[in-house]
């Protein structure tokens, strides 16, 4: 394909950021945008496994301290998380219509921003305040505040991926992996948070590493 063919099915716009960021070299610019997809690639596993470790972490911590097995429904209805009613309901409605509905299937079908807000100051303080019990490994000094910040960070990070957006660009649209570093690192301090060995849950999936020094090196380049 000319550079010309891909312009036209990926919209100059979007391909502009790149070549502005590769001093208008087209080769690079392709080379540059292929790497971004990459790296795309190799964050949605590790982002899939934090994902459901820290729901299902949430979901067993309130199961058992509220004493309820479908708690979800019951903290959306009358509980800390009125906040999230309309994402919880639509989700259960969904479940409902096919008949198909179960508390666990209701778990895997909310996003990560609906897990993340469980730590935001007011929901962590109307549920309770215990939340921070599902991190056996937290370090030490690692507050309600904090975690929230670092979760909502992955949060717009997912987001960023989800919505195929570049996270290979720095604020100033250099091409600069740091970004993504910083947040691949908070991925695998969360997951070990959690109790887990990254050496191990992470075991066979793809890390985003390699394609992040293929970034680098192409960086020095431009």
């Amino acid at each position: 394909m000319k550079y010309s063919d891909y312009e036209k099915a990926l919209s100059v716009p979007r391909l502009n950021k790149y070549r502005c960021a590769c001093n208008n070299d087209k080769n690079k610019t392709l080379i540059l945008y292929r790497y971004n997809i990459k790296l795309c690639q190799k964050f949605y596993g590790i982002l899939g496994v934090l994902e459901v470790v820290l729901r299902n972490a949430i979901n067993e911590h309130y199961r058992i301290n509220l004493s309820d097995a479908d708690w979800l429904v019951t903290q959306a209805t009358n509980g800390f998380l009125l906040p999230s009613q309309d994402d919880i309901y639509k989700e259960r409605d969904k479940l409902v219509r096919i008949n198909a509905y179960t508390h666990d299937k209701l778990v895997a079908s909310l996003s990560f921003g609906t897990w993340t807000i469980l730590f935001s100051k007011k929901t962590y303080r109307q549920g309770g305040k215990t939340l921070l019990q599902i991190f056996p490994n937290k370090a030490h000094g690692f507050n309600q505040k904090q975690i929230y910040k670092d979760l909502d960070s992955i949060r717009a990070f997912r987001n960023r991926i989800a919505h195929h957006e570049p996270i290979c660009f720095d604020s100033q649209k250099q091409v600069n992996v740091d970004y993504s570093e910083e947040i691949y690192n908070l991925i695998l301090k969360y997951i070990e948070f959690l109790g887990y060995n990254t050496n191990e849950i992470l075991f066979g999936v793809e890390s985003p590493i390699s394609i992040i020094q293929k970034i680098k090196v192409l960086a020095s380049t431009v």
